[in-house]
């Protein structure tokens, strides 16, 4: 099992939850974030003389199975890309291995509580 922690463009988020709704991943979490990176092109050295401006971003958290985990994240993909405004600043997928679901309620564990 899976977790992954996407960063998105806050005007692509309908794009991406209609996208992950197509293949019926209808368990999210959404947050609101801020964050920049260094400049597509420059070098860590130039980027130290580089103005930072935050940018706000969405936070996207889903888990997926590992037979699953390749519909996932090429959903969040289809649904962050705009075709006109080219790929840099679309986002990120950050997948992480997950031990374990505890829910809360029920004190249920395992792959299926998510």
């Amino acid at each position: 099992m899976k977790y992954l922690s996407t960063m998105i463009r806050l005007k692509r988020l309908d794009s991406v939850a209609q996208e992950l709704q197509r293949i019926e991943v209808n368990r999210l979490s959404v947050s609101p974030v801020f964050g920049h990176g260094v400049p597509v092109g420059h070098l860590e050295t130039e980027a130290m003389n580089y103005e930072a401006k935050l940018l706000q971003k969405i936070r996207l958290e889903v888990t997926a199975n590992d037979d699953f985990l390749q519909p996932t994240s090429e959903s969040i993909k289809r649904g962050s890309i705009n075709k006109n405004e080219g790929n840099v600043g679309n986002g990120k997928i950050y997948m992480l291995p997950l031990e374990d679901i505890t829910r809360i309620c029920t004190n249920e564990n395992g792959p299926y509580t998510h």
